[in-house]
């Protein structure tokens, strides 16, 4: 005698329906309906579909919790739907703050109502989290970095927010780091070296803190973008070979390193030997050097910079890359990069008979033209020449 409660075995006759499904293949079918809102809905229907909603892996549809309303939405889904991949933290809106953490800024303590962060930590299965600039979080927060899965982290504007480079030895899966104007984050980035094997993109912008030596990363793999503007970090162009950043697209380093867009020339003589530097780099590894907005300047420490009472025109202390078709040189030109110098150039001019050498007479031209009061000048007039001009 068949028992009415129990699931009976189908038949070749019978047809399957949604109901016969196990809960493993439900959770299959949820993370393609949709983002987290859609799951979310799916799980009202019955008891085996919020079985199979606690179960699956949402995809990695963006999720922002900046409200009060998606602040409990999150906190119900640590319980209901925990196996998010994707989440991004916000400001909760007027009057509501995230908890503080661990050694907390007192100046920036809130005693406004404060909604507790350290819940994220129940969505193991994280692989991207965001902290946007209007999160305003203040302190230590261990949880944000114990996530074995997680593969992009990206932290904006947190002034507040303290951490350091060790702490990221809790993801040990990360691809991608971005972090802008973190001025808490302090370490080394030879501690990024225990990520060596999976980053592919660093970016340090205005994180002061975080020091070091940028050829400490010159053999990690996998590693494409490096940005560490406006760090501490330091080195030399002139230590990189052919077999360091194999897989670099874009370099941008911290002025302190010689070579560095915006570094310090110490003599004006300095500037040649310097393009002539990253002239033979971008030869040798044209992808991974972008010279197209790279500048040196003299510093105001050189006994080679003068000051002027004039508001005319100042001296040409800054040197650029010029180039006219596909020859390249260099000029020094005024602040504003107004005002050159003649060129120097670096490569031959082209053959006549050449294809571009229409396009590189039209931009000689303009070159040209563009050279007024240092018509002559190689390089910065002396502050007795500079004088002489006027």
């Amino acid at each position: 005698m068949s028992h009415p409660n129990k699931k009976q075995r189908l038949t070749d006759n019978e047809e399957a329906t949604i109901d016969d499904l196990s809960i493993d293949v439900l959770a299959n079918i949820f993370r393609h309906i949709g983002g987290p809102k859609a799951i979310m809905r799916v799980r009202r229907v019955c008891k085996n579909w919020r079985e199979a909603v606690k179960q699956t892996i949402v995809p990695p549809i963006y999720f922002e919790v900046d409200s009060k309303k998606k602040y409990n939405t999150m906190k119900v889904m640590t319980t209901v739907m925990p196996n998010l991949q994707l989440i991004a933290l916000s400001g909760l809106g007027w009057r509501h703050k995230w908890s503080d953490g661990e050694d907390r800024n007192e100046e920036k303590a809130s005693f406004r109502h404060p909604y507790d962060i350290e819940i994220i930590s129940s969505f193991s299965k994280l692989r991207i989290l965001e902290i946007r600039s209007h999160a305003n979080l203040n302190g230590r927060y261990s949880a944000f970095f114990n996530f074995p899965l997680l593969q992009k982290l990206r932290i904006e504007s947190q002034s507040s927010l303290k951490w350091d480079l060790d702490m990221l030895a809790g993801m040990p899966l990360l691809k991608e780091l971005r972090c802008g104007y973190n001025h808490c984050l302090s370490g080394n980035i030879n501690s990024l070296r225990m990520l060596k094997d999976t980053l592919e993109m660093v970016h340090f912008d205005h994180c002061n803190n975080v020091e070091g030596e940028f050829m400490c990363l010159a053999d990690f793999p996998s590693l494409k973008w490096l940005n560490l503007k406006e760090t501490a970090v330091r080195g030399d162009i002139r230590n990189i070979s052919e077999d360091d950043f194999v897989s670099m697209e874009s370099l941008v380093l911290p002025k302190a390193v010689y070579g560095a867009g915006g570094y310090e020339l110490q003599r004006v003589s300095d500037g040649p030997e310097l393009i002539r530097t990253l002239y033979l780099l971008k030869k040798q590894r044209p992808a991974l050097l972008d010279i197209t907005d790279w500048y040196g300047q003299l510093s105001t420490d050189s006994p080679d910079w003068y000051e002027t009472d004039t508001d005319v025109y100042s001296p040409p202390f800054y040197i650029r890359f010029v180039k006219a078709g596909s020859r390249l040189g260099h000029q020094w030109l005024s602040d504003c990069f107004e005002s050159p110098s003649e060129v120097n150039w670096l490569d031959p001019e082209p053959d006549r008979e050449s294809s571009d050498y229409q396009e590189y007479m039209e931009e000689l031209t303009w070159i040209e033209n563009k050279v007024d009061i240092y018509r002559g000048f190689y390089q910065p007039p002396t502050e007795e020449e500079y004088y002489r001009l006027e």
